[in-house]
């Protein structure tokens, strides 16, 4: 049997992949392969449920286990290897397709003059009033169409809805060293822009996964560390807007008021969500601020 053309591969940690498997398998050709790979998620159940889908079974889907948590980098690098594809799709497991996403992709990467390329991102209206302040903080940032991604070059890139040659990857792996949440797909596309040519394209999915703000203050928190590290690896990415906020606030020694502030303002319901949003963006980067010193390249 010959290699499959594409490899879609689809990591996940507590989120149950099935819908997207679903949709998957209904856009999917005979020259693709799809697998999945459990991160150690916490219940067992979704594992065992994807275990018994039909095509699981029969082995037209793979599904691989860890038993403990190896994170975002190492989930995907684990992918890659496991793979077989030309092309490697990475894709999170709460993304919502469009009618012929898989073809689009499929003809653009037949064609393809580049070695890595990322497709794009929607918020799904039916989830974003409800997390309205993280559907405008992702417009205000993550959704864009090629034309004006492109600008930002590869910190616009993100590690779901991203296609790759596969000899890239085996000569650019996601460094493992980013623990928890953020920026190690970022790291990743600076890196590969190096080694080959990184392009944006139009074929963009839905990302389902819009949170709470208490959430994203936990999250931002979190990746605090990472966004320094980023930012002390790449000094060549100190024009990014949330870098230049974050050194000016290290600088001025105002990520401690900004931290214990920001929170409180991104809370507040009776302000305006774009005010809201701006303090998630202050608190990002005075979460990175704070890091900045504990961080060497």
């Amino acid at each position: 049997m010959s290699a499959p053309s594409l490899s879609v591969l689809i990591p996940f940690h507590g989120d149950d992949p099935s819908a997207l498997l679903d949709a998957l398998l209904a856009q999917a050709g005979a020259d693709m392969e799809i697998v999945l790979f459990d991160d150690g998620s916490p219940a067992a159940d979704v594992f065992e449920r994807l275990s018994a889908h039909p095509d699981v079974l029969d082995g037209a889907v793979r599904i691989l286990r860890s038993d403990t948590n190896i994170q975002r980098s190492g989930a995907r690098n684990a992918l890659a290897s496991a793979a077989s594809g030309e092309w490697l799709l990475f894709l999170d497991a709460d993304m919502e397709l469009p009618e012929g996403f898989l073809a689009r992709w499929k003809e653009l990467l037949e064609s393809a003059e580049f070695d890595a390329a990322y497709g794009g991102y929607l918020v799904p209206e039916t989830k974003a009033g409800q997390f309205a302040v993280h559907a405008a903080l992702a417009r205000a940032g993550d959704v864009n169409n090629a034309e004006a991604r492109a600008k930002r070059g590869a910190s616009a890139f993100a590690g779901s809805n991203m296609a790759v040659r596969s000899s890239l990857m085996a000569n650019t792996p996601f460094d493992e060293s980013y623990r928890g949440w953020g920026w190690e797909d970022v790291d990743w596309a600076v890196r590969a822009a190096k080694a080959g040519r990184l392009a944006h394209v139009d074929n963009p999915a839905g990302h389902g996964g819009l949170q709470s703000v208490d959430r994203l203050i936990t999250k931002f928190a979190e990746g605090g560390i990472n966004y320094a590290r980023f930012l002390a690896r790449h000094p060549d990415q100190a024009s990014l807007p949330g870098a230049r906020l974050a050194r000016l606030l290290a600088q001025w020694r105002l990520s401690g008021p900004v931290q214990a502030l920001a929170p409180a303002l991104s809370r507040t319901q009776a302000l305006p969500t774009r005010a809201r949003v701006l303090a998630l963006k202050a608190y990002k980067a005075a979460c990175a601020a704070a890091a900045l010193k504990e961080v060497t390249p």
